[in-house]
């Protein structure tokens, strides 16, 4: 483990003998020194979705119809599987680090690249038979479900790019290196907001230059990380590739799956209301519309996630050391924390919904 991590790295536990306020603060703080550089990582991330879609309905009402389905229906759903499943590394690493058994957090992230790499495979044909999936077995419009058959193969890059970047952030992430992560993934979004500018607009390839975009840029951080992580600055966690990343995969797969189902219901079940709006008469349209409103709010909700993933953090770094109180005490200010954003969001809403209402009610 980094010495200067270590030093900085003062559990509530060891702040039993001072004031409760002191102790709050000094969790916080390290709360908030996780989740802050999580949250840019996945709102930016998921950003490059929204603005190749915001792109391709510069395009086509078709491209973005199908565009919608596919990215709504069947890459949501493997989302759901892949970043579910690297919660186990987030886990794994994070008791790892906590317990100081730095060379495990190496193999590991080794183990969840096989598991999570022929999981993504299993799930591949979704993406290569997208057109019968949705015409024959879905009852689809039939000419949004050829657009998406065509374009579906685009999508196969994205798929492997989601097992390297997921489990990468959440080792990194694991041992308190997210500001990396978060680096990456916000030049990575102005990157692609670049590039799909010059491919769509300038050079005018349409649906091919926005979805070329999207693999370049998200490959960029993938590859940028790869070599943060292969270059030395990750010198007590890894140590190279190794054979025993393929001993004791079993319980990794046990984690792994549980965690990806979970976690891909709570992600999926919204874009069931996609899927819905393809029987519509106007499947084109509603599908676009549904499609845009759900990216939109997902994209808020890439906050909650990268909270979510420093509250894991926190809690597994505890545990590995042998902490549980320090892990419970950690629970409560993050429980704290997301009840008191939650409130304010709510009042905020709520008041800017008053003086909408009495805006338009004056008009």
């Amino acid at each position: 483990m980094d010495n200067s991590i270590q030093q900085n790295l003062i559990v509530p536990e060891d702040l039993s003998n001072v004031d409760l306020k002191t102790r709050i603060w000094t969790e916080s703080k390290m709360v908030w020194k996780i989740a802050f550089p999580a949250m840019v990582a996945r709102v930016t991330s998921f950003g490059m979705i929204v603005v190749t879609q915001a792109f391709i309905g510069h395009i086509d009402k078709l491209e973005l119809a199908a565009y919608a389905l596919l990215q709504s229906f069947i890459v949501r759903f493997i989302n759901g599987i892949v970043i579910g499943m690297s919660s186990a590394t987030e886990t794994l690493c994070g008791q790892a680090f906590g317990a100081r058994h730095d060379h495990m957090m190496g193999i590991y992230l080794q183990r969840s690249w096989i598991v999570d790499g022929v999981a993504a495979t299993i799930l591949l044909p979704l993406v290569i038979f997208a057109a019968p999936i949705f015409r024959l077995v879905l009852g689809q419009d039939e000419d949004v479900a050829i657009a998406a058959g065509n374009m579906s193969l685009w999508f196969i890059p994205y798929v492997y790019y989601l097992v390297f970047s997921f489990t990468i952030q959440m080792y990194l992430q694991a041992q308190l290196k997210n500001k990396v992560v978060g680096w990456f993934s916000a030049i990575s979004f102005v990157l692609h907001i670049l590039l799909s500018w010059i491919f769509v607009k300038k050079l005018e390839l349409g649906t091919a230059g926005a979805m070329g975009a999207l693999t370049i840029s998200t490959w960029s951080t993938v590859i940028g990380l790869l070599v943060y992580i292969f270059g030395g600055w990750c010198p007590n966690t890894w140590k190279g590739f190794t054979k025993a990343a393929f001993a004791d995969i079993l319980p990794v797969v046990k984690l792994s799956i549980s965690s990806g189902f979970m976690i891909c219901l709570e992600i999926w079940y919204n874009s069931v209301i996609v899927l819905a709006a393809g029987y519509m008469k106007n499947s084109t349209t509603a599908i676009s519309a549904f499609s845009l409103c759900h990216n939109i709010l997902s994209w808020e909700f890439m906050l909650s996630f990268g909270f979510l993933g420093a509250a894991c953090v926190r809690v597994a770094n505890e545990l590995g050391r042998g902490n549980p109180k320090a892990a419970k005490f950690s629970v409560e200010i993050i429980l704290s924390t997301s009840i008191i954003i939650g409130v304010l969001f709510w009042c905020s809403a709520r008041s800017h919904r008053q003086a909408f209402l009495s805006y338009f009610t004056l008009r």
